[in-house]
Order: structure tokens, then C-alpha cells, then sequence
């Protein structure tokens, strides 16, 4: 386990921030990153032609190190619609056949293939869950012989709830279906092994456990994919971009790899030394030690919100980084103001409390948390 890094953050002691799921706390060490990038901007005079490249290489080259992948499956993109968009115009689905995706589900992981699947006259199967049953077991019911495509997260975003994605993948793979996952809501906090799942395609937003700018994301593309269509047209993204002098002998080219899929602008002068600071931090801390560090305070969680009586997933469904909790009869209305009263900061989504520490987290915050909520318990 880590010790806590609250001094990373600018986090008051009197605010239990426990909500990364929604938008995480920026290091100050990014902050610093950021302004020195913004400014750099007074003096443009200064900015060399290899900026466009280098900075995004590096960042590249991170991600891919903290993915455990080659940098040539890395794609820089703006947010995790956008490398679902480019999965969808990949990824052949015909007539008849099914698109499988969990009920409730993020909506940036639906709309395209709702769409992908009326344009095609296939179906989208919304996997639900039988009394007891986990959303692993549940998904590997609804993958057949008629599915072209999974699209499925590494926990379901409302409350935390596991899918195990090994089996999934290999039931996939199996009837000749794509994987696409979009693990916005644990990249960067729970340890995620892509040679033993094999995604077609994975997204994730860089603004939550990734701890980095908005409007940088990530994509892993597996090597069969990287031969395929982008959704843009950028001149950065073609073969010889590097070359100025170049740039008008057009070239049906692209440069190797995933790149192919980057986003139109992608040198992001400002957020990319800021997502390359968080990279270099998640690197140091490593995914396991920061799983281990926040599953200590969800076990914490789970453990005193049982003894008040909340209904938990059992701990064979749950993730490690982040929880639910319901109660029943609902979440009375009035919860989220009073936590919000006391500087607690959760979200509530659907009939579920999310809570998601970090590994700078407290046993004050916690103690702050749990003095709001059994009052309502």
C-alpha cells in the first residue's frame, strides 16, 4: 500500500473528496504543468516545429508503458466517445445479428451502436441481471453465435459492480465477436491486464482515475484494427507530417500504427504535459499499489455501511476502487445536500451512493462521511 499522498493535492483537510469517479483532483504538480504550458504561449516566436510531435510521442509512450502495451496501439483522442465512434466505423455488424451491452450502461457507450445497429438491422441486447446473479455471468448468458460485438466497462459505472472480462473476452472471441470496452471508470485504479482480455478496442476519459486535463482521452487499438478507418482527416496524422517542407505532396500514407486515429490537433500543447505529469505519477505508484491503497478505504466503506444497515454487492461482485451503497426505501432526497453541508462529496446515481476515495484519502474523511450518513440510516 502507498502512504497517503494528500500532499500531491490541493485538497483542503476539511473537504472528503470522494467522488474521483466524476472528476478527479488535479495534482499540483500538473497545475504547475499546465500554467507553465499556457504560458509558453506568450512567446511563440520560441515554439519549435518538432512541439507538434515530440510532447504527444512522449505522452504516447507513457500511456503505453502504464498500459503494458506497444506505443504503436495508442491512439490520442479527445474523449471516450470519440474512440467508441471509431470502433463503430471498424467493426462490420450485419443484419440479424445482436450488439450486447450492459443495462443502464454509460450513454457514450450506447448511442453509437443504437446507431451502428438501426443503420444495419442488427439488435442491441441490454444485458439485465437475475436476482443474485453478477453482470459477468449475466453477460456471458446473452453473448450467442448471432453477437458481433461486446461492448462492455471493467465495473459498471453507477455503483462499481464488477464485470470480470476475462471470461467475456474469451466467450467473445469464441462466437466471432468484436470486445470493446470503455473502462473510464477504473483505468488508473484498478489493475487491468490487456494481453489476458485482448480488447478489439478500449477507451477511457483521462480526466477521472487517469488524472489528467479534460478533453484528453485514451485508446488502445489491437493490431488487427490499425489498418482500419479514421473518423478525421488530419495532416498530422499522414506519413511525413514530421516534414514541413512536405506537407503538399499529399499521401494516401498514414503514420504507423493507431495513429492513424488521432484526433485532429492532437499536439494539445496545454494538456499534454499535464497528462504526461499524471502518467508519470499513476507509473511511480503503479496500478496495483493504488488498487490495494483505495481498496483499503472501500473495504472500510463496505464495512460500516453494512453495519448500518446499506445493501452492498458481495465482495466477490464489487471493485476494489470504487462502491455503491444503497438503502432501502431509496436515498432520501435530502442526503445529498446534507453531505454537501458537511464538505463531503459523493455522487448519487441512480439508487446508488458512489463513493470514490483515492489515495488521498483519510480516515477523517471517511469518519466526515459516515457521521453524515447514519443519520439516514
Amino acid at each position: 500500500m502507498l502512504p497517503c499522498q494528500r500532499h500531491l493535492f490541493n485538497i483542503p483537510d476539511d473537504i472528503a473528496f470522494l467522488n474521483v469517479a466524476n472528476y478527479a483532483p488535479q495534482l499540483k504538480s500538473g497545475t504547475e504543468a499546465g500554467v507553465a504550458a499556457v504560458r509558453m504561449k506568450e512567446s511563440p516566436w520560441l515554439f519549435k516545429s518538432n512541439l507538434w510531435f515530440d510532447s504527444v510521442e512522449e505522452w504516447r509512450g507513457l500511456a503505453a508503458q502504464f498500459m503494458d502495451v506497444d506505443a504503436d496501439g495508442i491512439a490520442l483522442i479527445p474523449g471516450a466517445s470519440y474512440g467508441i465512434a471509431v470502433a463503430a466505423a471498424n467493426i462490420p455488424v450485419k443484419r440479424g445479428q445482436t450488439i450486447v451491452l450492459l443495462h443502464q450502461e454509460f450513454p457514450s457507450n450506447v448511442y453509437a451502436w443504437i446507431e451502428l445497429a438501426q443503420r444495419n438491422g442488427a439488435e442491441v441486447v441490454f444485458v439485465h441481471r437475475e436476482a443474485g446473479e453478477s453482470w459477468t455471468h449475466a453477460m456471458l448468458r446473452n453473448i450467442d453465435e448471432r453477437t458481433a460485438l461486446v461492448a462492455a466497462p471493467q465495473c459498471h459505472w453507477t455503483d462499481g459492480s464488477r464485470v470480470d472480462l476475462v471470461p467475456v473476452s474469451q466467450k467473445a472471441r469464441a462466437a466471432g465477436a468484436a470486445l470493446v470496452l470503455d473502462v473510464s471508470q477504473s483505468l488508473g485504479a484498478s489493475v487491468f491486464d490487456v494481453a489476458a482480455i485482448q480488447p478489439d478496442f478500449l477507451v477511457s476519459v483521462g480526466y477521472k482515475w487517469m488524472l489528467g486535463p479534460y478533453s484528453l482521452a485514451y485508446m488502445y487499438v489491437a493490431p488487427k484494427w490499425r489498418e482500419g478507418r479514421p473518423i478525421e482527416y488530419s495532416w498530422l496524422t499522414r506519413a511525413g507530417a514530421e516534414d514541413f517542407t512536405k506537407l503538399v505532396d499529399y499521401t494516401e500514407g498514414f503514420r504507423p500504427g493507431a495513429r492513424r486515429y488521432d484526433m485532429g490537433e492532437f499536439s494539445q500543447f496545454v494538456n499534454t504535459p499535464m497528462a504526461i505529469d499524471a502518467l508519470k505519477r499513476l507509473i511511480a505508484w503503479t496500478p496495483a499499489a493504488i488498487e490495494q491503497t483505495i481498496g483499503a478505504h472501500t473495504q472500510r466503506i463496505a464495512d460500516e455501511a453494512t453495519r448500518l444497515g446499506f445493501n452492498l454487492f458481495p465482495p466477490d461482485q464489487r471493485s476494489k476502487h470504487m462502491i455503491g451503497i444503497r438503502r432501502s426505501g431509496g436515498i432520501p432526497a435530502s442526503l445529498p445536500q446534507a453531505l454537501a453541508d458537511e464538505k463531503v462529496y459523493v455522487s448519487v446515481r441512480g439508487d446508488s451512493i458512489r463513493i470514490a476515495p483515492h489515495v488521498y484519502t483519510t480516515d477523517a474523511d471517511l469518519d466526515r462521511l459516515f457521521s453524515v450518513i447514519g443519520r439516514f440510516a
